[in-house]
């Protein structure tokens, strides 16, 4: 049974400086529960009895058998799937000696959770370890967030820092994306570099334009004046990686 004071404390967890004081996140979900569960440490687990049989040997710090309708106050779904976990927020240091050998993603300020919870499963489907995020991106912790990752948060290292340091210490080429750039299916690209993606509106700050190495532009194969004015940042995001690392796929594989 779930007590008010620990409903009160779940919903808390949707408040970004609640989550930021005590590290930890919420994730509603049979999916996410079961891809989460083996990758990081749960704090609190509230599952209907239905789910709990089907899941022995859960590990979590505290596990509660709840009914639907208790588990449906506890959740932001409209229509819950058995479960709600709540997460610690990983550790995730900082090797930059690592990352100096690595293709990154940067995000300039991605405003939007679901654009940033769809490029983290990208990162992640393209074994892409490491995403930095300006301090204006919107927060990864979020529930809109890391339901789009659908469990890629944990096996994404996500930091938060001003780019301009990142580009400093890791001393690597910096590719960023823009309407008008080189054309990335005939441009030369290595297999090390952070990959620079700009704000839905406004795209690459003219502060961190000015860092940018080799300017890419995607295509539109569109009929002239005919197609869409840009790309979804997400999409995009799909796009460039995809590019990036099937130039490192040997011929024949």
């Amino acid at each position: 049974m779930l007590s008010k004071a620990k409903l009160k404390w779940i919903h808390s967890l949707e408040q970004k400086k609640i989550r930021t004081e005590y590290r930890l996140f919420t994730a509603e979900g049979n999916k996410l529960a079961e891809e989460l569960l083996p990758l990081l440490s749960c704090r609190f687990l509230a599952a209907t009895p239905q789910w709990l049989s089907e899941h022995p040997g859960i590990r979590a710090e505290e596990v509660v058998e709840v009914s639907y309708d208790e588990l449906k106050k506890a959740c932001l779904q409209t229509s819950p799937q058995g479960v709600l976990a709540v997460f610690r927020q990983p550790d995730s240091p900082l090797d930059w000696k690592e990352i100096a050998q690595s293709l990154c993603l940067a995000l300039d300020n991605v405003q939007d959770p679901g654009n940033l919870g769809t490029i983290l499963r990208t990162a992640d489907w393209f074994g892409i370890r490491h995403v930095f995020c300006s301090v204006g991106t919107a927060d990864a912790w979020q529930p809109k967030t890391i339901q789009a990752t659908m469990g890629s948060i944990g096996r994404v290292h996500v930091h938060y820092l001003r780019l301009e340091e990142v580009f400093e210490k890791a001393g690597l080429p910096v590719f960023g994306t823009f309407l008008e750039g080189e054309d990335i299916y005939r441009a030369e690209l290595p297999d090390k570099g952070i990959i620079l993606m700009g704000n839905e509106g406004k795209g690459i700050s003219p502060e961190l334009a000015a860092k940018v190495d080799r300017r890419l532009s995607i295509p539109s194969f569109a009929s002239k004046g005919k197609g869409p004015e840009s790309l979804n940042v997400s999409v995009a995001a799909a796009v460039v990686c995809s590019e990036f690392l099937r130039r490192q796929v040997p011929v024949g594989r």
